[in-house]
């Protein structure tokens, strides 16, 4: 099978000597929505971050698009970055820009004319359905609002993967679910492939994935869908499975 994005026998270890990845192996093949699921701390964000190269393993391989990129150096990597769009949690947007500025930063050196940058701009605006928030500040915004500008601002680079850190986290569940059908719709209208991290079942995964992986202790203990999440008979899945749950209508 051809994976998009492929970790082998990854591990992490931080300097207080915790382990983070402990020989982790996945696939996101091509075209797909892929949601790690877990906990805060358990290294959800840390994958992610690997997949850009922000991270280092410190053993295993990392192979996006066909190339191994793990010891890959910030030359080669900005090739990849390209490809492959992280949008935090904070939504990480230039507070001094507008929303249309922020969108546009991608794009400063990427030798497009005015008129190229300004048509693709808009698009990007219009596809995550806030053509009309241009002109403000990101001080003027939302948390849920701040993430669609994120969103925008990586497609702007016209990427073929987009990674979502904990999108629909502090975010109001009106807004939760636009973040959750822009995820949907890039797939579909575009092909994209996705991952996900969350640590909510209902309110995200459920809601966005073709797949599902639960992360604990430095492994996955779950990869499949969730369907299979649902019906899984392990303690730790079903532990994380009622959590959720609880949570789901607490909310």
């Amino acid at each position: 099978m051809s994976y998009f994005i492929e970790f082998v026998d990854v591990t992490k270890t931080f300097d207080d000597g915790r382990k983070v990845l402990d020989g982790v192996s996945f696939g996101v093949e091509k075209g797909q929505t892929f949601a790690i699921l877990g906990p805060s701390g358990v290294g959800k964000t840390v994958t992610l971050t690997h997949v850009v190269g922000l991270l280092k393993a410190d053993s295993g391989k990392i192979i996006v698009d066909g190339q191994d990129i793990t010891n890959m150096n910030e030359a080669s990597l900005e090739t990849v970055r390209k490809k492959v769009q992280l949008v935090f949690q904070s939504g990480a947007l230039f507070d001094s820009m507008t929303v249309w500025e922020n969108v546009a930063f991608p794009l400063m050196d990427s030798g497009l004319s005015e008129a190229e940058v300004e048509k693709r701009v808009t698009e990007k605006l219009e596809l995550v359905e806030i053509a009309d928030l241009g002109d403000l500040m990101p001080a003027e915004l939302s948390t849920g609002m701040k993430r669609a500008v994120a969103i925008a601002r990586g497609l702007a680079a016209e990427p073929l993967a987009m990674l979502y850190d904990e999108p629909t986290t502090m975010v109001d569940p009106l807004m939760s679910q636009t973040i959750n059908n822009l995820i949907r719709k890039m797939q579909r209208q575009l092909g994209m492939t996705q991952m996900v991290v969350t640590h909510d079942i209902e309110n995200c995964a459920a809601k966005v994935a073709d797949r599902v992986a639960l992360l604990d202790q430095g492994k996955f203990v779950f990869n499949g869908t969730i369907e299979e999440l649902y019906k899984s008979d392990q303690p730790v899945v079903k532990e994380f499975v009622e959590q959720d749950r609880i949570r789901f209508q607490d909310a």
